[in-house]
């Protein structure tokens, strides 16, 4: 099942608020009645009570109308005139309009759900809204990704309700699942990020994901333990992230060389001061050597493979080439919009 942002409040929020008004308008008309009840006669001639009341105005806002129950005198007539008969069309429309808004609710969602499925194209796919999930959908955000390119994969019921009132499109089931990933439109996706809790489930949905696109798509997997890496890589994931190792590292960094966990803590961190950022190289670029540029740079990739500037491969820019450098993150460099 797939979950669109919330855009408005829900059928059933509009059900109660209009069920509400309804039993406030009969409640009035049982007042009104109630205040003028000696000019009503019933057919046992006993008066009327405050039920007989209820009663009356139960099943004539409701268009019923028994007849046991008749206004007689004048007044009571001229209310019926004045004040019941607009009320019962006022609760007919109440009824009526819910019933229309429910079934309008249900053509939006449809319509949107069938605009969703035309347009998503080159998406990410995040398999898992945990902590590592809502990490990795913060980072594409912050570097400029389009919310409406991110949809969640995700099985529990409040990670769900957290990433559609985030604005995120979300799909509601297991990612180890060939027909939940088809909902997510995984064959047109540009990259599927696995942050699942568990590296069982993690291999899972990788050899899910390899067999339904064919190896076409990037797979980006997390893993808790080391040694679970090289199943993943052989699983087909392109990328793995060990997340108790890089723990283990920053931890035992921030031993040795304090500082320098500072600095990594910098550039991971948003809008602190640095940040790595790649961009591919322009043209007048071609040739000239990595340190030469003006920005602060610290590799290459090329081919699909990392390159140092202290490698001989890295000492000269070629075409094709992506360059990672430091970029400056404070919100006070980022220039005003006119």
């Amino acid at each position: 099942m797939i979950h669109l942002p919330a855009v408005r409040r829900g059928p059933l929020r509009a059900i109660s608020a209009r069920l509400g008004l309804a039993v406030a308008l009969v409640f009035v008309i049982v007042a009104i009645i109630y205040v003028d009840r000696d000019g009503y006669r019933d057919v046992n001639d006993d008066g009327m009570s405050l039920l007989d009341c209820f009663y009356y105005a139960v099943v004539t806002l409701s268009t019923t109308g028994y007849g046991d129950i008749t206004p007689v005198s004048d007044s009571a007539r001229l209310v019926n005139i004045v004040i019941i008969t607009p009320a019962r069309v006022v609760f007919l429309i109440i009824l009526v309009g819910t019933t229309l808004e429910v079934l309008t609710d249900q053509y939006r969602t449809n319509l949107r759900l069938q605009r969703w499925r035309k347009r998503v194209k080159n998406h990410v796919i995040v398999c898992g809204y945990g902590t590592k999930g809502r990490a990795a959908v913060g980072t594409l955000l912050e570097n400029g990704f389009d919310k409406s390119h991110i949809v969640i994969v995700e099985s529990d019921r409040a990670a769900l309700r957290q990433a559609t009132s985030e604005g995120l499109v979300a799909v509601e089931g297991s990612a180890t699942r060939s027909a939940v990933l088809m909902e997510a439109r995984v064959r047109d996706a540009k990259a599927i990020i696995i942050a699942t809790d568990s590296d069982d489930a993690s291999v899972l949905v990788t050899l899910t994901v390899r067999q339904l696109t064919a190896g076409k798509v990037s797979i980006i997997a997390a893993a808790r333990e080391a040694e679970n890496a090289p199943l993943l890589r052989q699983s087909g994931a392109h990328h793995v992230i060990v997340s108790s190792a890089t723990a283990g590292r920053l931890l035992g960094l921030s031993t040795t060389a304090p500082p320098l966990i500072e600095v990594v803590e910098d550039l991971l961190t948003p809008g602190q001061g640095m940040a790595l950022a790649m961009r591919s190289a322009r043209r007048d670029e071609v040739g000239s050597s990595p340190r030469e540029l003006s920005e602060v740079v610290i590799a290459l990739f090329r081919r699909g493979k990392v390159l140092s500037l202290a490698e001989p491969e890295g000492t000269s820019i070629q075409t094709g080439d992506m360059i990672v450098y430091v970029r400056d993150d404070r919100p006070e460099s980022i220039p005003a919009m006119p």
